[in-house]
């Protein structure tokens, strides 16, 4: 560990006891600190004692209810405004970058990125920037080390199998608009989204999905902490990731 991460972790050792991090430390430990599922092998980090079920209950964790309750209450007039910016002002939508990958038929509409809240979102898309805000960046469940946008699947786009890289955030889906033909497969599982509802499952397991209807398909993405990290664990791990980020020139 660079200095940096070592005197972040000593501080909340500090402030919180000495075992706060301890699953965090076996975390970075050759192996990765305990066995995974099979189909987690491709996530790089593995926090161990969190929930190894790849699909949640979106009400299952108190702490995420008001971003659910929220997004569904409101879903009405989220779909209205992202129709409308779809129809009408389709440069703030870009190709979506996964990692070394760009499809140019996903298309992505950010809220949440880099730390922060995106300013033209809130002229956009007000009424999903203002649950995210409310519900999510200020209760501090949002990952500030991932996002939230719009995911517009055009028909025909396919997203292929693979494991993003931690298991210490949890990836909610809010169904905005959803066609005939759409699936979302994690762990081998195979689910469809109910629009107006939410979805919610652990993305370092194997997943993929399929548009195979005749016209977009559109969820509200948001990347939130996994419920079963504690506080000082997401302060070590926002440290962590960023310095990791900034040694690799990408932060």
């Amino acid at each position: 560990m660079t200095p940096e991460i070592e005197n972040a972790f000593a501080a909340i050792r500090s402030e919180h006891g000495a075992d706060s991090l301890r699953r965090v430390e076996l975390m970075l430990e050759p192996g990765g600190g305990g066995p995974r599922h099979p189909l987690q092998q491709g996530a790089k980090w593995v926090l161990p004692g969190l929930s190894s079920t790849p699909w949640h209950d979106p009400r299952e964790h108190p702490e995420l209810l008001p971003v659910v309750e929220g997004l569904e209450a409101a879903h009405p007039r989220i779909r209205e405004e992202l129709t409308a910016a779809w129809a009408a002002r389709r440069e703030v939508f870009s190709d979506y970058e996964h990692y070394l990958t760009r499809q140019r038929d996903w298309q992505a509409l950010h809220l949440y990125r880099d730390g922060g809240l995106v300013p033209e979102a809130a002229r956009t898309v007000p009424t999903a920037y203002g649950v995210i805000a409310g519900s999510a960046v200020a209760a501090e469940t949002i990952c500030p080390l991932l996002e939230c946008h719009f995911s517009t699947l055009l028909p025909g786009a396919v997203i292929a199998p693979h494991c993003d890289l931690w298991n210490f955030s949890i990836n909610l889906h809010l169904a905005v608009d959803i066609p005939d033909g759409c699936s979302i497969t994690v762990a081998g599982e195979t689910r469809s989204w109910t629009e107006g509802e939410c979805l919610l499952f652990d993305y370092s397991f194997e997943h993929e999905a399929r548009n195979d209807g005749d016209r977009p398909r559109t969820c509200l993405l948001v990347d939130l902490w996994h419920p079963g990290t504690t506080g000082p664990e997401r302060r070590a791990l926002t440290v962590l990731i960023t310095e990791i980020r900034r040694l690799m020139g990408d932060g």
